[in-house]
C-alpha cells in the first residue's frame, strides 16, 4: 500500500477498518504495533508502522458523525471524516470553520496530528481550532482531553503517538461567504518591500511562484464578503485586495488559474470574485475532483513571521537552483497556537514547495534550502519531506520534553510509534 503521491510504500503487515469501537478495542489491545492511517496525504513515513494500520473511515462509534452544541458552537466529529465532508455538514447547520487547508480531501484527525494549515493572518492551523480529542490508548481504554486540561497542549499535534483518535471537537463560527480573486505579475521588489501588506490584503492569501521567474506568478486572495451576498451576484474586479495589489504592479487574472502552470483550473474552487460559501472558496481544490496532480513531492518549512522578508529574499536567491525542480511553491501565513509540537507556536510564514517527482534531485537540493531557512527559525512540516536529522528536531521545540513524557506515560511500550516518529520519541 502506498501513500497518495506513491513515493512511499508502507511497512505495515495489514490494514484494518473497524466498524465499531469494540472491533477497534480488539485490534489496539491485541496488537503490539498499531498506527492510525488517515487519507495518506503525508509524503514521509510519519504515519508508518511495521505492525497493523487502522483506518477509521468506516468506524461508527454509536454517535452522530457530526453534531454541534448550539450553546458553544463546538462541533464533535468522527476522526476519520474528511474536512470537505465536515465542512458541508457544518454549513448546512449554519456553522463554519475559521480556516481550511488547500485540500478538503484530508482526514480531520490526520491533518491536525501533523499541524496542517491553511492561510490567513488571523487564522491558526487546523489544530489551533481543536478544543477536544477522544482517543483510544494502548490498553484499549478511551481517554478524552479538552482545552484547559494539563495534557491537552500535547494531545492534538501528537503525530499519532498517544493512541488512536476516534473523535475531534472543533471550535466553529457562524457561516460566512468568501470571494476569491487572483492576481498575476507582482514584481519581486514589491513583495520584498510590502510582504506583510500583501499577505494581509485578504482574509486568506496565498502567493505562488517558482522563485526563478521574473515576477511573482500569482497571488490568490480569499476575502470575506457581506452576509447579504449571494453566489448569483455578478463578479467584479474590485475586490478588497485589488487596490493594493494593482497599485504594486500586479494585474487581475484574465481567467481561472491553477496553482501549477499550464494546468486547467477545472479542479480549483471558483475564482473571479464570485461570492460563495466559505467551504467552497477557502480550499484551493474542490472535493469532487482529484487534487493537484498526484505525481509530486512536497516539502514545507514554517518560520516566525518576523523572519519573513529575510526568508523570501534568501529563497529567491536560490531560485536558479530550486526553480527547475519545482512544479510550484506557495507562501502562506498562519496565526500562532499553543500545541507543544506545533510548527506555528507564534505568528508564522510558511514556505511550501511542490516538487517534481525526482527524489534524488530534490534530496540534493533540500540541504541547501534548509541551510538558509533553519537559521531563521524554520521548522519542517511533520508530514512532508525534509533532510533535517531526526535527532535535531526536539531542539526546535521547547516543550518537547513534556511531550515525550506524555507519550511515554500513555504508551509505555511504544505501541503507537513507527516510521521516523519512533526514533524521534525514543531520542
Amino acid at each position: 500500500m502506498k501513500n497518495w503521491a506513491a513515493n512511499l510504500t508502507y511497512s505495515s503487515a495489514r490494514i484494518e477498518r473497524p466498524r465499531n469501537l469494540a472491533e477497534l478495542t480488539g485490534i489496539v489491545a491485541g496488537e503490539p504495533r498499531v498506527r492510525a492511517l488517515g487519507s495518506r496525504h503525508s509524503f514521509c513515513d510519519v504515519a508508518d508502522t511495521t505492525g497493523v494500520h487502522v483506518q477509521l473511515d468506516l468506524l461508527d462509534d454509536g454517535m452522530p458523525a457530526l453534531e454541534v452544541d448550539q450553546g458553544t458552537g463546538v462541533a464533535s466529529v468522527r476522526a476519520g471524516l474528511r474536512y470537505g465532508e465536515v465542512a458541508a455538514d457544518l454549513h448546512a447547520k449554519g456553522r463554519a470553520l475559521a480556516a481550511m487547508a488547500s485540500l478538503p480531501h484530508i482526514s480531520v484527525a490526520g491533518a491536525v496530528a501533523t499541524g496542517t494549515h491553511g492561510s490567513g493572518d488571523g487564522t491558526r492551523s487546523l489544530a489551533g481550532d481543536v478544543v477536544g480529542v477522544e482517543l483510544m490508548t494502548a490498553t484499549g481504554e478511551v481517554l478524552t482531553l479538552r482545552r484547559g486540561d494539563a495534557d491537552f497542549p500535547g494531545s492534538v499535534v501528537a503525530l499519532g503517538t498517544l493512541g488512536i483518535v476516534t473523535r475531534v471537537e472543533l471550535a466553529t463560527v457562524p457561516a460566512f461567504d468568501v470571494r476569491q480573486d487572483v492576481f498575476t505579475g507582482l514584481p519581486w521588489d514589491a513583495l520584498f518591500e510590502h510582504l506583510d501588506a500583501v499577505m494581509g490584503s485578504a482574509y486568506s492569501v496565498s502567493v505562488f511562484t517558482s522563485w526563478y521567474e521574473p515576477d511573482v506568478r500569482m497571488v490568490w486572495c480569499k476575502s470575506r464578503v457581506s452576509a447579504g451576498s449571494t453566489s448569483g451576484e455578478t463578479p467584479s474586479a474590485d475586490g478588497p485586495a485589488a487596490g493594493l495589489l494593482t497599485g504594486l504592479g500586479a494585474e487581475p487574472a484574465v481567467g481561472p488559474m491553477h496553482p501549477l502552470p499550464d494546468v486547467a483550473a477545472v479542479a480549483c474552487t471558483e475564482q473571479g470574485g464570485v461570492p460563495g460559501p466559505w467551504f467552497e472558496r477557502l480550499p484551493h481544490f474542490r472535493l469532487d475532483f482529484t487534487p493537484s496532480l498526484g505525481e509530486e513531492l512536497q516539502s514545507e518549512y514554517l518560520l516566525p513571521r518576523t523572519a519573513g522578508p529575510d526568508a523570501v529574499r534568501a529563497v529567491r536567491a536560490l531560485g536558479d537552483r530550486i526553480g527547475p525542480l519545482l512544479l510550484t511553491s506557495e507562501i502562506r501565513t498562519i496565526a500562532g497556537d499553543d500545541q507543544w509540537l506545533s510548527t506555528t507556536p507564534e505568528d508564522s510564514l510558511a514556505f511550501h514547495f511542490t516538487w517534481k517527482q525526482d527524489w534524488p534531485a530534490v534530496r540534493a537540493a533540500l540541504p541547501e534550502l534548509e541551510a538558509v531557512l533553519l537559521p531563521l527559525g524554520a521548522r519542517p512540516h511533520w508530514g512532508k519531506l525534509f533532510t533535517v536529522p531526526v535527532a535535531d528536531l526536539p531542539g526546535l521545540y521547547p516543550r518537547f520534553g513534556d511531550f515525550a513524557e506524555l507519550a511515554a506515560r500513555l504508551d509505555p511500550t511504544g505501541k503507537f510509534r513507527g516510521g521516523y516518529v519512533a526514533e524521534l520519541v525514543a531520542g
